[in-house]
């Protein structure tokens, strides 16, 4: 059984407070055919210094440090790719450094411009990310992300991810779904609201408007996990820029405090030693009092059907933060909705319901804007982007997509970068005639949780608005 020390289970500390500054993200599409990577990344780069009203040369001229998050050099033929980006950017000869975790790729690299601020090394960071995955077909795409698995031990049982996680969701619906029905309703149903929400979203790769029917009766990828279950393959770029609390000031008026935990796991996921549940702010010991009674053959903790990096990443973010209960103290989410099941699977990790309650996040309403059934507004709305399903997995950038489109709630600022015609326009794309804004009204406090692979990375980004912290420095 694995046990940690207490210097291991230590609350990181920032040397000084960090803070974001701007956020931008380019159009997200299956294919550009007509657009080079540096195009998109400094689409990406133009949308963030046009939000605090600057130019681009203008805001390249406080960045000191820059980070870069492209997962897959196989995919496009280039190694060192942030070598490149960063010489069309103009920012050479400042220092720079290529990020790669995966899934997890955009949350580790802006992880790191964080760490590099509040360490005094830099007064300002570009954390910048982004994925070509058109240059190859569909299928050798998929084969080529399965090797971000074991490949001795878990790549010959599929080549495809999908095939890992519907191990996972086939164990999940066993023991914490009893095989009910309903469960598989409820996993169609996240498909359905993150479709949706994506609608509204002209940034968004895979909006549609569909039903818990539509999702079940896609073609079957991988047993229960069919086509509607999954997130894109995507191609676009994102970007944030962080800063110490004199910068940020001197480029903004409304800069958003931030933190960011971390953690890993093996990439064996048959070969995950059991372990006493990790507990969050908002656990206790009586939280899991009898768990293997109650849910039976769930008691080996985190097995197939959890994700420990995900938890350790919110124990030390929550902690580092000061959130107690996430749907107390948050407003608004991002989960990594790789697979319908993942999300289900997050809600337990990160602490918004117990292990294996996760199913009530999401039947409860309280994972919406305003509930469908009830018309009731819910209690933390998550993935209003669309998430992975609905907006994009473009995987260097989908971290950082995540934390620009929580900031954007925290600014309220939201309208205005999803709403406008010509933006729509700019990007070949309809405006739904029952367009409706997003934005979460008051919104303060955000999470975002960026993902990878089979769970060996995972980062959880806090952001808050600077007059709503919830404890001193």
């Amino acid at each position: 059984m694995i046990k940690f020390s207490d210097e291991q289970l230590k609350i990181p500390k920032m040397a000084r407070p960090v803070y974001l500054v701007t956020a931008g993200m380019s159009k997200f599409d299956r294919a550009f055919p007509k657009s080079r990577t540096e195009e998109l990344v400094i689409q990406a780069f133009t949308a963030a210094s046009d939000f605090i009203k600057m130019t681009p040369a203008e805001l390249k001229k406080y960045i000191h440090t820059c980070y870069y998050g492209h997962f897959a050099d196989h995919f496009g033929d280039q190694l060192l790719g942030e070598a490149v980006i960063h010489d069309r950017l103009g920012l050479d000869p400042l220092g720079n450094i290529g990020i790669k975790t995966g899934g997890a790729t955009g949350g580790s690299t802006l992880w790191e411009a964080v760490k590099t601020v509040a360490s005094g090394y830099s007064d300002c960071t570009l954390a910048m990310g982004w994925e070509r995955m058109d240059e190859v077909p569909t299928d050798e795409g998929n084969h080529l992300i399965s090797a971000a698995a074991d490949k001795d031990w878990e790549t010959p049982l599929g080549h495809i991810y999908t095939g890992y996680y519907a191990v996972m969701a086939q164990r999940y619906w066993k023991i914490f779904g009893k095989e009910e029905d309903s469960f598989r309703d409820t996993m169609a149903e996240i498909a359905v609201k993150n479709r949706g929400y994506a609608r509204m979203n002209p940034h968004a790769h895979g909006p549609m408007k569909i039903t818990i029917e539509d999702v079940k009766n896609s073609p079957i990828i991988a047993y229960p996990l069919r086509a509607l279950d999954c997130c894109l393959m995507s191609v676009g770029a994102a970007c944030g820029i962080v800063a110490d609390e004199k910068i940020a000031y001197e480029l903004t008026d409304n800069p958003l405090r931030v933190w960011v935990g971390a953690g890993s796991h093996t990439l064996r996921v048959a070969d995950r030693r059991d372990m006493k549940i990790p507990l969050l702010p908002n656990e206790t010991e009586e939280t899991y009092k009898n768990f293997g009674e109650k849910y039976p053959g769930g008691d080996r903790y985190p097995g197939f059907t959890s994700f420990l990096a995900a938890r350790i990443a919110a124990y030390y973010a929550y902690h580092m933060a000061g959130i107690i209960d996430p749907c107390e103290d948050l407003d608004v989410i991002e989960l990594h909705d790789a697979f319908t099941i993942s999300d289900i699977q997050s809600y337990e990790d990160v602490g918004l319901r117990p292990y294996g309650e996760g199913r009530h996040y999401i039947e409860s309403g309280d994972g919406y804007l305003k509930d469908p059934k009830t018309g009731k507004k819910g209690r933390l709305p998550s993935n209003l982007s669309g998430g992975l399903i609905g907006c994009m997995h473009a995987v260097g950038a989908t971290g950082l997509m995540q934390v620009a489109e929580i900031a954007y709630h925290l600014w309220n600022r939201w309208d205005e970068i999803h709403e406008p015609k010509e933006k729509w326009k700019a990007f070949g794309r309809e405006k739904p005639k029952d367009w409706e804004s997003l934005q979460v009204p008051g919104a303060k406090r955000g999470l975002a949780i960026s993902h990878a692979g089979v769970g060996s990375h995972v980062t959880a980004s806090i952001l808050m608005h600077p007059d709503h912290l919830l404890k001193e420095d």
